[in-house]
């Protein structure tokens, strides 16, 4: 492996390095497992991404396949940040803003751009990007759109592929294609390449004629499960590759450049808190708030079992906002409607139908209150970093995603699923999509713990299947949740992301165990007995 780091530091701007506090590094993301890589790399510039993606694609030929995984942070939390062979690190130097339009906000960004700073960019401009994940402040972009997230404001406005204009994209064997919507005319001439591009468009156009009616029938979620060839070809004959690529996890490409998207931002918002004692009314409840004449811009939620636990360990979190008991569930409802008038209808509306629930609640449109409202949602990251002999909220069973009629009966059950395991769970997320973040509070450094981890495992997604809903939202599969793929589209919908795989990645160089082909058994090997955070939201050693 010396070899091939010599080599590629020869040929490349970027630095290469196979030390082993380097790897060890890079060994853990924000998921269970760990993985340490052969080396890694931190790319300068798109030419690097090809270098390196050709030279491994001429050793594949030879016999020899070497992994290549793109990272960002490594706040993922499926384990698709991990590789065994050639870690590509975008922030230490693939980090920019490399065009942004002021007025519309659209914005052409490489892949290692902080989220964060990104997104207080765009406010200088009244935009924003929608679908922030939580850890908005130490995620990638690249990374957002590799794993197509949600976040607390997706009910509105929708995942990250919506945000997606078009990517430039590096391909197994080096070759770099821009990938956009493509008129039928267009898809033509890009079906004559004497490329590899030329082939995978061949392939793919194939692959969707003779499978139309399997993939016809595909579940449209907002959900990240697998591959959404679904949405590559539409009825009029164009054809858009982004959709595919945007939620692959670097599975059938490298991005190195992502054009985006925005939507115009409103900072006077109205957030409502209300508490719920009886879990059964949410799907009702829930439904008539999606109702509403104007949709919330957010509807999330937080249990008491997680109030609970951040009043024991950080009780100034949550001071001036809740008293205990808690109540079994505080939703939080937000509007952002461009103008005071509609928010002040809106309001009453909302106020209306709680009363129909005779719930409690609190409503706020002043900017300091919203804020400390919403510390209650944000208490959520407090479980992350909190040690208590050696339990942790670990994210395990994180990302399901039910229909809204059967949320009571699924959190029931999920209930019942931890309760005989003898396990507290903490919960939060996007209630009112159906998505919701449960993190079973466990020690991973004690047996016992890690038997009941794959016990739940097992269990849940089971539970979440049977309900007809997918077990991956915006965190999507990885190593963590590919699996159960199989169970959740049934195997000839399987069988074609098989397919699409084989046709983007022959030799099986691009992140592989992520996806497609992994098992139960593959992934046990690699849990780690301590599960932190701890040096993640560190700064690469380079900028």
């Amino acid at each position: 492996m010396n070899k091939v780091a010599h080599y590629l530091q020869e040929h490349l701007i970027g630095e290469v390095m196979t030390s082993s506090d380097a790897r060890k590094y890079f060994s853990t993301d924000g998921s269970i497992f760990t993985l340490p890589p052969a080396m890694v790399v931190y790319p300068r510039n798109e030419n690097d991404i090809r270098k390196t993606a050709r030279f491994t694609w001429q050793l594949a030929e030879r016999g020899r396949a070497i992994p290549i995984t793109a990272r960002g942070s490594g706040t993922d939390q499926s384990g698709a940040a991990l590789g065994s062979g050639i870690m590509l690190v975008f922030p230490a130097h693939m980090n920019r803003i490399l065009e942004l339009d002021g007025k519309t906000g659209e914005a052409i960004v490489e892949p290692g751009i902080n989220f964060g700073k990104l997104q207080q960019t765009l406010l200088t401009h009244n935009r924003f990007l929608p679908p922030y994940p939580s850890s908005i402040e130490y995620s990638t972009v690249g990374g957002a759109v590799a794993n197509n997230s949600t976040g607390e404001k997706s009910i509105k406005y929708g995942a990250m592929s919506k945000y997606v204009a078009s990517l430039r994209v590096v391909l197994a064997n080096g070759e770099v294609i821009e990938t956009r919507k493509l008129s039928k005319r267009e898809l033509g001439k890009k079906l004559g390449l004497a490329t590899f591009e030329g082939e995978i468009y061949r392939n793919l156009d194939t692959l969707i004629e003779e499978h139309n009616s399997i993939i016809k029938n595909m579940p449209d979620v907002m959900g990240a499960a697998g591959y959404a060839i679904n949405k590559v070809k539409r009825k009029d004959g164009s054809f858009d590759l982004t959709q595919l690529i945007v939620g692959a996890q670097g599975t059938l490409g490298i991005i190195s450049e992502i054009a985006l998207k925005t939507e115009s931002y409103n900072p006077n918002t109205s957030v409502v808190a209300v508490q719920i004692q009886d879990l059964n009314i949410l799907p009702e409840f829930i439904k008539d708030l999606r109702d509403l004449p104007q949709i919330p811009s957010a509807i999330e939620m937080v249990n008491q079992q997680l109030l609970n636990f951040v009043h024991e360990h950080n009780p100034n979190q949550l001071k001036g906002l809740l008293d205990p008991p808690f109540a079994k569930a505080v939703m939080l409802i937000e509007f952002d409607n461009t103008t005071e008038r509609i928010q002040k209808r809106m309001r009453k509306k909302v106020t209306k139908l709680i009363k129909k629930y005779n719930l409690e609640y609190k409503i706020e449109h002043d900017a300091q209150k919203r804020d400390d409202l919403w510390r209650i949602r944000q208490s959520a990251s407090a479980l992350i970093s909190h040690t208590d002999k050696g339990v942790r909220a670990v994210p395990l069973i994180e990302d399901a995603v039910v229909p809204i009629d059967k949320f009571s009966e699924f959190l029931r059950m999920a209930y019942m699923l931890l309760s005989k395991q003898g396990v507290e769970p903490a919960v939060w997320g996007h209630a009112g999509m159906g998505n919701i973040h449960v993190r079973p509070l466990l020690d991973l450094s004690q047996v016992g713990d890690r038997q009941k981890a794959f016990k739940l495992l097992d269990d849940y997604y089971s539970l979440v299947i049977s309900l007809g809903g997918t077990t991956s939202a915006g965190h999507n599969d990885g190593r963590l949740r590919a699996p159960y793929l199989p169970s959740v589209y049934g195997p000839e919908t399987y069988s074609l992301f098989e397919k699409i795989k084989q046709i983007f990645d022959p030799y099986g160089t691009m992140n592989p165990g992520v996806k497609i082909g992994v098992t139960v058994d593959d992934i046990k090997p690699l849990v780690r007995q301590e599960y932190g955070l701890g040096h993640m939201y560190d700064h690469l050693p380079r900028s």
